[in-house]
C-alpha cells in the first residue's frame, strides 16, 4: 500500500505559498511566459530566470520535455525551490492524460529528492494548454494519490479561482 499524504485545497497566488517547492507550469522554454510561468519568473525574480538559462545552456539545450521536472531556486519566492514540469497541451484527437500524470509524478520524485517536506501544485495545463479543468483535476489527484508522499507533510493544490477549486473538490470526493 503506498503511503499518501493528505491533499490541501487552497484558492490563492501559488506565488505566495510558503512551502518548500511551488510547482511552476512551464513552458519547454523556462524562461518564462504568462499564466503561473509568467508570475513565478516575475516574483522569483533574476535568480530563478537565471538558474533556467543555465539548464538551457547546458543538459535542457532544447528545453525541458513536457512531462519531465527541473528544480531551481526559488529566489524572492517565500519557497525554497521551484520545480519547473511542462504540461501537455490539450487534444481531442490524442491522449495525453500520461503526459500529464508525468508532471505530477515528476514534481514530486523531484521534490522528495530535494528533501522538500511542503509542496504546492497550480492546475497544470488548464490554462493556454487547455485541458478541460474537471478532466485535469481527476488526473491531477489520482496521479498524487498514487504516488508515495509520505515524506510529505502538505500537498496542497493552489488554485485561481471557484471553478478550479470546484472541479478539484470533485475529484478529491470522486477519487477516494
Amino acid at each position: 500500500m503506498v503511503a499518501v499524504a493528505d491533499i490541501e485545497l487552497a484558492i490563492g497566488d501559488i506565488t505566495e505559498q510558503e512551502v518548500d517547492v511551488v510547482v511552476n507550469a512551464a513552458n519547454s522554454s523556462l524562461l518564462g511566459g504568462g499564466g503561473v510561468d509568467g508570475a513565478i519568473h516575475r516574483k522569483g525574480g533574476p535568480d530563478v530566470l537565471g538558474e533556467c538559462q543555465e539548464l538551457r545552456a547546458g543538459r535542457y539545450g532544447s528545453g525541458l520535455p513536457t512531462g519531465q521536472a527541473v528544480a531551481t531556486t526559488a529566489g524572492r519566492l517565500p519557497a525554497r525551490w521551484v520545480v519547473h514540469t511542462v504540461g501537455p497541451v490539450w487534444s481531442g484527437s490524442e491522449d495525453r492524460s500520461e503526459l500529464l500524470a508525468d508532471c505530477h509524478r515528476n514534481a514530486l520524485a523531484v521534490a522528495a529528492e530535494l528533501g522538500a517536506r511542503s509542496i504546492a501544485f497550480p492546475a497544470i495545463s488548464t490554462g493556454v494548454y487547455r485541458w478541460p479543468l474537471p478532466d485535469a483535476a481527476r488526473i491531477a489527484v489520482a496521479t498524487v494519490r498514487g504516488c508515495d508522499t509520505s515524506g510529505f507533510d502538505v500537498v496542497r493544490f493552489v488554485l485561481f479561482d471557484r471553478a478550479a477549486h470546484a472541479a478539484f473538490e470533485s475529484a478529491l470526493r470522486t477519487e477516494r
